[in-house]
């Protein structure tokens, strides 16, 4: 086929035209494959051109993706995957990866701070979110493993926040360790927590 026409589109894009058809690409593109009115493009690399393109506007639509937050493999292919190919997203996923710009083990602990010490959500609630969003089971176990010793003070010091005005009242201490529940700690760890603060306790469903 013959490039009929080349173009700046606007910013860093070109518009060519090739036996009639326009496609708009980044001046990278047109460089590399020498596009240039009058020369003549063969079909295969009609496609590789095509494909060194789609490449390029998935990795940057990831970057852009990235800048607001951090992603793990999985959710950024995901992302990615509403508007790209699966190889075309391997690539732009892959190729971020290599550079340091996606490593869930890094994205894994930053969750974990933020889930188990800022929000203060139990662990079971914690790996529940980190799951969907992408994290591998065994390593949201390891990173969470490492604030297990600590769930019961953590416990207590929720209620010392938000409930220590309800501590004498049975039904208030119940609908407590229901929202506690919630949040994602286990029964025994709660009832624990109760106990050394000296709660009034009973031995109810929590339901």
């Amino acid at each position: 086929m013959i490039i009929n026409s080349v173009t700046k589109y606007k910013g860093t894009t070109y518009e060519v035209v090739t036996d009639g058809n326009k496609i708009y690409l980044h001046r990278d593109i047109v460089a590399d494959f020498g596009l240039r009115p009058g020369a003549e493009i063969s079909t295969e690399k009609y496609g590789e051109m095509l494909l060194a393109s789609d490449r390029r506007r998935a990795t940057e639509r990831a970057l852009y993706l990235l800048d607001y937050r951090d992603y793990s493999y999985v959710e950024l292919f995901r992302k990615l995957r509403e508007n790209y190919d699966e190889d075309i997203c391997y690539y732009a996923v892959d190729k971020l990866v290599s550079l340091g710009m996606i490593n869930d083990r890094r994205y894994a602990e930053n969750l974990a701070r933020k889930y188990i010490e800022v929000k203060k959500f139990g662990a079971y609630r914690a790996s529940r979110e980190m799951y969907q969003k992408g994290l591998d089971r065994e390593l949201v176990d390891e990173v969470l493993s490492a604030y297990e010793d600590g769930t019961r003070e953590r416990i207590c010091e929720i209620i010392r926040k938000k409930y220590s005005g309800s501590l004498d009242d049975r039904d208030k201490v119940r609908k407590m360790k229901n929202a506690l529940v919630r949040q994602g700690y286990s029964f025994d760890d709660i009832n624990a927590a109760v106990k050394m603060m000296d709660c009034e306790d009973d031995d109810e469903s929590y339901y």
